[in-house]
């Protein structure tokens, strides 16, 4: 799987996903969002009630390749755009503001937003490779997380490009709506590294990223809570938005400060040369719903 949610395919399928499988010591990556207990609108500015339609009124456009997220302090829903979004598209998303243009607020990213298909140590599939996020295990069971975008593409995964050392098969991914994928150890020889904690992440938070695409990477967290449409219609609901680049491969690779973990990288905008945007599943609703824990 390669990269923006950022699997690296070689056939190229959906919106070209790259997908970052971390390591098979398992990382996660994810989109930011903002954190703090949410603050009154600006006095002369639109209230909670009134972002919250804007932010279904830009939903409702329909646009893709777009990223965004309700700033309450600022009284403003942020809007990230892909390229390439055409002049009238951008018109929609602005009139999504009502009376009130201030209550948009548009930015640009450096290119499309896509998944990453491609801790951050390679696994592969027929045609895609990825990253493994992070070890997790129950009490009778050994697994890794990857992301849902790569977990949808492929059944059965291996260590290695030629497709011999098998690692196990995806036994559940979520995609679209949520990004990430339970795989299965099935070789008793694989080690499964783990040392990390789970955790949720707040805005200005430094973080790290890492993939088999590109290594690791560091930035912050800039936003929580992101609606995510990737080129192709995808969308993703409660992400981590951070400023660290990915790059197709990186999809499934974790994000995390220090030991905390917080998420599971699902695609980006950009590249890692001239820099961009990413966004991440957090991790704590992964191990919940499949009821398992960190390594």
């Amino acid at each position: 799987m390669r990269h923006t949610p950022r699997p690296e395919n070689r056939p190229a399928r959906r919106a070209r996903l790259t997908a970052v499988v971390a390591g098979l010591a398992l990382s996660v990556s994810a989109v930011s969002t903002l954190a703090g207990p949410p603050s009154s609108a600006r006095p002369d500015g639109p209230t909670a009630a009134e972002l919250g339609q804007v932010s279904a009124a830009v939903d409702a456009t329909g646009v893709d390749n777009i990223a965004w997220y309700t700033d309450d302090e600022r009284g403003t829903v942020v809007v990230t755009v892909g390229s390439p979004v055409s002049a009238a598209d951008r018109d929609r998303l602005r009139d999504a503001a009502g009376g009130t243009p201030d209550a948009v607020t548009i930015r640009e990213a450096p290119g499309p937003l896509r998944p990453a298909l491609g801790s951050g140590d390679a696994i592969h599939g027929p045609d895609y490779r990825c990253s493994v996020g992070f070890n997790v295990h129950t009490a009778r069971k050994d697994y890794l997380l990857t992301a849902g975008h790569c977990g949808d593409e492929v059944g059965t995964w291996y260590a290695d490009e030629g497709l011999t050392v098998l690692v196990g098969p995806t036994v559940d991914a979520k995609y679209p709506g949520n990004d990430y994928a339970l795989v299965r150890y099935e070789n008793d020889s694989m080690q499964r590294p783990g040392g990390f904690s789970a955790g949720k992440a707040h805005v200005g938070q430094e973080a790290t990223r890492n993939g088999s695409t590109t290594g690791k990477h560091w930035g912050k967290v800039t936003a929580l809570d992101v609606t995510v449409k990737y080129e192709g219609g995808d969308t993703m609901y409660g992400m981590i938005q951070t400023d660290i680049c990915t790059e197709p491969g990186d999809s499934g690779g974790p994000l995390y400060s220090g030991t905390t973990g917080l998420g599971i990288t699902s695609g980006g905008s950009g590249d890692c040369a001239s820099g961009g945007v990413s966004f991440h599943q957090p991790l704590l609703e992964a191990l919940k719903d499949h009821g398992v824990r960190l390594n």
